[in-house]
């Protein structure tokens, strides 16, 4: 192989190792970036489900979680779920969820989430269910929630091996 061949050979494997696409459900609204939104399958009839994603602020300034909405649900809220004295608790954060510049924030199970309340259907496994976020600043985002399996614990229904943590 001649070297000019050689190096657009070698250029070529670098740019696909070092490129890393951009997934479907990914959105981007002002300086925030919102990856990995996902959700649980629900049973028929149920009439609550919680939502799952990453939000990083690449901004210089903090922004603000502060709702959502989804044809799917009558409303979508900012919730926490934390441990109190031994009893596990969950509120609604009725001023958002802060997300400082340079920072990301994870809403994941036993922390951080929206909740989706008054269902309209059951989420199925497979399911794309569109939820539009609204930011302080950044504004409005719609977002796709993969529907995971019932029990699932993170996006593809592994474990969270990524080392980040809740805020």
């Amino acid at each position: 192989m001649k070297p000019v061949m050689q190096f657009i050979a070698v250029a070529a494997l670098a740019a696909s190792v070092f490129t890393v696409p951009a997934r479907a459900g990914d959105a981007t609204a002002g300086d925030i970036v919102i990856t990995q939104a996902w959700s649980r399958a629900t049973p028929n009839g149920a009439k609550i489900a919680g939502g799952y994603l990453t939000i990083e602020n690449k901004g210089t300034a903090p922004d603000r979680l502060v709702g959502g909405s989804g044809e799917i649900a009558g409303k979508v809220e900012v919730h926490e779920m934390a441990m109190n004295n031994g009893v596990m608790t969950m509120r609604p954060l009725d001023k958002g969820l802060a997300i400082e510049p340079g920072k990301t924030v994870k809403l994941a199970p036993g922390g951080f989430h929206l909740m989706l309340m008054d269902l309209k259907g059951p989420f199925k496994q497979g399911d794309k269910v569109p939820v539009t976020l609204e930011f302080e600043k950044a504004g409005k985002v719609t977002v796709s929630l993969d529907v995971q399996g019932v029990g699932a614990q993170a996006p593809g229904g592994g474990h969270d091996h990524s080392g980040m943590k809740k805020m």
